[in-house]
């Protein structure tokens, strides 16, 4: 089993350790060193992906290597002048219209549109993983590192090259997001059969449809390739041929093997009457008259043209007059799915000393197209032989040892491992439709760590799954708990976190359960690790609009006034704020002024006194009077009821004790018994208090001012409060002559 170390990413990854591969951080003196620009493709690779130089006549439009495409001159210039604009360009057609050969000829014509070159990649059954990877190797020529979707960006974003890819797997948005890895590239591809969708809007490439060839251009490549002109016969089946194959070049390129055919078949008969000429001699007239070129074309009548119907299909009519080796190195490639093993392999699966020869007859024929380093069959040649021939076990007997053996031997280079990925793929499938698990088991286990090391990822997975597969079905714990693990090694450097994480949980189960505990204790490793490197839940958009909606997205999606009716509102609001300044301090100069006033009223009262009490509040409107009641003047004895003493009693009642006090003793009295506002002095005659009136002022709260408390001069002159200050206070009118002596209050 071949082993080693790549560098993936972050990662450097261990293939084939003893129990499975491992993952590590990968460290700094490991990584490899990646040149900081790309290197320019000065020509095409002789060795590795892309489209090989023709075998023999292709089924592409052309003949030998040596002759040029007919009647595609305008499409190679449009097209070349496409690229020269920066644009990508993605060949449509039909499967045999020659669109391998349109690429080629493209591709030896760009190589001074862009300043790295021209790099040229094969498509064939490779994932888009695959492809920038291979874009990337081509490009930096850096062995054993497969970096990141992120490095890759980073890395092909200086690369400004006219990339060539035949038969691209991926599409719609996958294919979009290869062409955005490398911007600075033109891109000319075609597709595999059954991709081709339409594309989406705003992409990158522009499609050109590729027709069939023209009457005189099918007439003359069938001429080239028969190796002589055609006579009348064969021109009226050659303009039949082109209205129904609508000029495809992989038709007439099988119509001139069909008459390549027809040809030594009349050879045949030719030598046939030598022979018999020679043995038993001729007749003297006919020695006579005999005219070798004549006589080729009577016998050539004599050998009927093959029918519309055969060369519409005509794979089992080619068969008939193949090799015999070549018929053997066809019936593998029918039984490995379509795919060729390169000539080395040929003697060792079914005994053929001479395999380039048999490729190149099959070629020669349009049975065969080389693509990617091997060959393969070319469409509609697989279906027909399949249903003709079936599936025969015995003939790819031997084949997953012998690729076992091969892909773990030491000579061996990951290159040509590469190049024959499809091949072992093909002998995987055709040992699993035999029913031999145990070929099938044996040559995964072997393939897959010298894929993986190989880079060609695609082809690694597609091994591992068809290997836990056939470990599920027959029941092989062990082995499924590997290929388990090894598919949850592939997930995690590609960076799929949740992939990973099920195939490694697969796999330590499955070990625990068959007794594998140090392989047991490798899977929960690594998925240890698959759990750090998952990144924290990021709060989705949707989220972030619902919680900032109540004050971003309002204000957001509110109507804004234009900057004039902004400018006269920040007026008006100045010029409101200034008028309420205004007028509070209005009320605030008239509360000083009231509370002044009122002050200045109140001091005759105990101007000559010894300091009687005032009772009643400053701001409410009561009179200042002795012990709380009226004073009248002289001539009148009454009190006046108001309501305002009702306040000011209240008002008192909580704001001090000796007001109040007063004010309920003096009501206690007799009507007409009234005092002072204040206590005077003996001898001094009684002075009028003239009420006092406070504004009103509903719009300011008026604060309630503690009345001071009265200092009397005698103690004989102290009025004395009534036990019950709670008691409501009444005042009774009361009429009497003024009186000029001092009342006194009852004890």
């Amino acid at each position: 089993m071949r082993s080693g170390e790549v560098v993936a990413g972050q990662y450097l990854v261990t293939v084939a350790g003893v129990d499975g591969s491992d993952v590590q951080p990968c460290p700094v003196y490991r990584r490899p060193a990646v040149p900081s620009r790309p290197v320019a493709v000065a020509a095409p690779p002789a060795a590795g992906p892309g489209p090989d130089q023709a075998v023999g006549p292709l089924a592409l439009g052309a003949g030998p290597g040596d002759l040029p495409l007919l009647d595609r001159e305008a499409e190679v210039a449009h097209l070349l002048g496409m690229l020269a604009e920066g644009r990508s360009i993605r060949l449509l057609g039909e499967p045999g219209s020659g669109r391998s050969a349109l690429l080629a000829a493209v591709a030896g014509g760009a190589g001074e549109l862009a300043p790295h070159g021209v790099v040229k990649l094969c498509g064939h059954r490779r994932s888009a993983d695959d492809l920038l990877q291979d874009l990337f190797a081509a490009a930096y020529r850096t062995d054993g590192y497969r970096p990141d979707r992120a490095q890759l960006a980073e890395l092909l974003a200086g690369l400004g090259a006219v990339v060539v890819i035949d038969e691209v797997v991926p599409d719609g948005a996958e294919l979009e997001e290869l062409l955005a890895t490398a911007p600075e590239c033109a891109f000319l591809i075609t597709v595999a059969p059954g991709s081709g969708g339409a594309l989406p809007v705003g992409s990158r490439l522009e499609d050109h449809v590729l027709g069939g060839l023209t009457r005189p251009a099918c007439l003359t490549l069938v001429a080239r390739l028969a190796g002589r002109p055609l006579d009348e016969a064969e021109r009226a089946w050659v303009v039949d041929l082109w209205f129904e194959s609508q000029g495809l070049p992989l038709r007439f390129v099988q119509a001139a093997a069909l008459l390549r055919r027809r040809d030594a078949e009349v050879d045949a008969l030719l030598a046939a009457e030598e022979e018999r000429g020679s043995l038993f001699g001729r007749s003297e007239p006919a020695a006579e008259h005999a005219d070798p070129a004549v006589r080729e074309a009577e016998l050539r009548q004599a050998v009927p043209l093959p029918t519309v119907a055969e060369t519409a299909a005509p794979a089992l009519r080619l068969t008939e007059g193949l090799g015999e080796e070549a018929l053997v190195v066809l019936r593998l490639a029918v039984a490995l799915g379509g795919e060729f093993p390169t000539a080395p392999h040929l003697p060792a699966l079914i005994d053929v000393d001479h395999g380039e020869s048999a490729l190149r007859e099959l070629t020669e024929c349009g049975l065969a197209e080389p693509l990617g380093g091997h060959h393969r069959l070319t469409s509609g040649v697989l279906a027909a032989l399949a249903a003709h021939w079936g599936t025969d076990p015995e003939v790819t007997e031997g084949a997953a040892e012998h690729f076992g053996w091969w892909v773990g031997h030491g000579s061996v280079s990951t290159a040509q491992i590469a190049a024959e990925a499809e091949v072992v793929l093909g002998a995987l499938h055709a040992e699993r439709a035999a029913d031999r698990p145990v070929a099938v088991l044996g040559l995964a286990r072997a393939a897959a760590p010298a894929l993986a090391l190989t880079l060609r990822w695609g082809a690694w997975r597609e091994v591992l799954e068809l290997g836990a597969a056939v470990a599920e079905e027959t029941g092989s714990t062990r082995d499924e708990a590997w290929f388990r693990h090894e598919l949850g090694v592939h997930w995690l450097c590609l960076g799929e976190a949740e992939r990973a994480r099920a195939a490694l949980e697969a796999a330590g189960r499955l070990r625990s359960a068959a007794g594998d505990s140090r392989g047991s204790v490798a899977s929960r490793r690594l998925l240890t690790m698959v759990q750090r490197a998952v990144p924290a839940p990021v709060v989705t958009e949707a989220e972030t609009q619902v919680i900032r909606r109540p004050v971003i997205r309002a204000l957001a999606d509110r109507p804004w006034p234009s900057a004039s009716v902004l400018r006269g509102w920040s007026r008006r609001n100045v010029l409101l704020a200034a008028g309420g300044l205004v007028a509070l301090a209005a009320v605030g100069t008239a509360v000083g002024l009231m509370g002044g006033s009122s002050t200045g009223g109140s001091a005759p009262a105990g101007g000559t006194g010894g300091g009687g009490g005032v009772s009643g509040s400053l701001l409410t409107g009561a009179t200042g009077s002795p012990a709380g009641s009226s004073a009248a003047p002289s001539g009148s004895g009454s009190a006046s009821a108001s309501p305002s003493a009702t306040v000011s009693a209240s008002a008192s009642a909580t704001g001090g004790a000796s007001a109040p006090a007063s004010a309920s003793a003096s009501r206690s009295r007799s009507a007409g018994a009234s005092a002072s506002a204040t206590a005077n002095s003996p001898g001094s005659p009684n002075q009028p208090v003239p009420p006092v009136t406070a504004p009103a002022t509903s719009s300011a709260p008026q604060p309630t001012t503690k009345a001071p408390s009265p200092q009397p001069s005698d103690p004989s002159t102290v009025p004395v409060a009534s036990s019950s200050s709670s008691a409501p206070v009444t005042t009774s009118p009361s009429t009497g002559t003024p009186s000029s002596s001092t009342g006194t209050p009852k004890t």
